[in-house]
């Protein structure tokens, strides 16, 4: 392993990162007897930490309906001593490790889970369970993520290290439906926060940039009628012939270097075989860095269903189920945040890919101008799958990423 001295943040490139004397150099702390001690109070809590994965990674929690496991995690900051510990009506919940600038670095994990993972979950019946370097069951493999946060936190507070900037612990809801906890965190904290962090791995992909996405729930409507009746106007065949068209849209090949993406993964209407159906919708999922390629394809797409609806006469309204915002923040990849991650990422044995479109809690604050960076990797494996599991080495590793980035950039003695 590789100790790399981080860069210093550089002084007003752009508007949106600016520099903090309060930093403290990776080489610095890594020499420094307290912080060696908290990365080893990290290791030795392993076992611990599988434990806490088993009890919050078996609590049924997707997105929407978190309040269970917001009230565990709540209860296990209260436990290792986190100050003015809270349940929000989100439910996000927040503990703090306080400071003295009365600016604050805030970490981010998600308590939800995907709809599957609930279902998998309820027919297991029994909670995960602990197999050698894993931690196997559905729910686990999110949850690693706030199992790592505590695990960090917890070594900040037993070695008693002080931070110059309030460290705030945020395990936040709905990260799967539309960001909807972030997006009342970031009101709280956004003119106290000096970056967020979002949690999703260890560090061997680092995001600082955020890819816009937009979903679509797009209704088709027409008449019913039994099969004898004739199978036409059908909305099945206006949905087959506006996806078809859609697919042909051509800001995907044209900006791919943008990440400019459009999908269609849901289509969904009828029920038996002898009666055509009066409604149909299908799913709709449009990406890039760029806002002017996001609404360039929705109006195209919104042409399309025009011309649909005259040539068939079956009608179509498009509802919006989620807005992930778009974002860019000059200086970020420059920023100490971002080198001082690519640092221990370095030094606890990866070497990160770096991406300017992130896609998760961070958007959020990036779009509304804050620094911020997801820290992500993969997390185990089967995610979605009723054999989910989580590695616990990746939750050690990234518990220390956590607990090295609150030393380094909340100055922390």
């Amino acid at each position: 392993m590789r100790i790399l001295t981080a860069a210093l943040i550089m002084a007003c490139i752009g508007s949106s990162v600016s520099t903090h004397a309060q930093e403290r150099a990776l080489d610095e702390a890594l020499a420094d007897t307290k912080i060696l001690q908290g990365l080893a109070i990290i290791d030795e809590s392993s076992g611990l930490s599988a434990q806490t994965l088993v009890q919050i990674g078996g609590i049924i929690s997707p997105s929407g309906q978190e309040h269970e496991r917001a009230a565990a995690v709540a209860e296990l900051m209260r436990s290792i001593g986190l100050e003015d510990v809270q349940i929000s009506e989100a439910p996000n919940v927040t503990g703090r490790i306080p400071g003295r600038s009365g600016k604050a670095l805030v970490f981010v994990s998600t308590l939800d889970d995907l709809a599957t993972v609930a279902e998998h979950q309820r027919a297991a019946g029994t909670p995960p369970v602990i197999d050698g370097n894993r931690v196997v069951g559905p729910g686990t493999n999110t949850s690693l993520t706030t199992v790592a946060m505590l695990s960090a936190a917890r070594a900040l507070l037993e070695t008693g290290i002080t931070p110059e900037h309030d460290l705030v612990f945020a395990s936040v809801a709905e990260e799967e439906t539309g960001l909807r906890g972030m997006h009342a965190l970031y009101a709280d904290y956004r003119d106290q926060a000096l970056a967020f962090v979002d949690i999703l791995g260890e560090g061997s992909t680092l995001s600082y940039g955020a890819l816009g996405i937009h979903w679509w729930r797009i209704h088709a409507h027409g008449p019913a009628g039994h099969t004898l009746n004739g199978g036409l106007p059908n909305v099945n065949q206006a949905i087959g012939r506006a996806v078809d068209r859609i697919f042909q849209i051509r800001e995907p090949q044209l900006f791919e270097h943008r990440r400019t993406r459009l999908n269609v993964a849901v289509l969904n209407s009828g029920a038996v075989f002898n009666h055509k159906p009066e409604t149909g919708w299908f799913s709709l999922d449009v990406r890039s860095l760029d806002p002017e390629h996001i609404e360039s394809m929705e109006s195209q797409v919104r042409h399309i269903l025009d011309e649909v609806t005259a040539e068939l006469g079956i009608t179509f309204n498009m509802e919006e189920v989620s807005r992930t915002p778009p974002g860019q923040i000059d200086g970020a990849l420059d920023s100490s945040l971002v080198q001082t991650s690519v640092a221990i990422s370095d030094y606890l044995g990866s070497s990160p890919a770096l991406s300017n479109a992130g896609s998760a809690n961070l958007n959020v604050s990036i779009a509304g101008g804050t620094l911020s960076i997801g820290i992500s990797s993969e997390r185990g494996g089967r995610r979605g799958f009723p054999d989910e599991w989580a590695d616990i080495d990746v939750m050690q590793r990234t518990a220390k990423h956590i607990f090295l980035l609150a030393v380094t950039q909340a100055n922390a003695d």
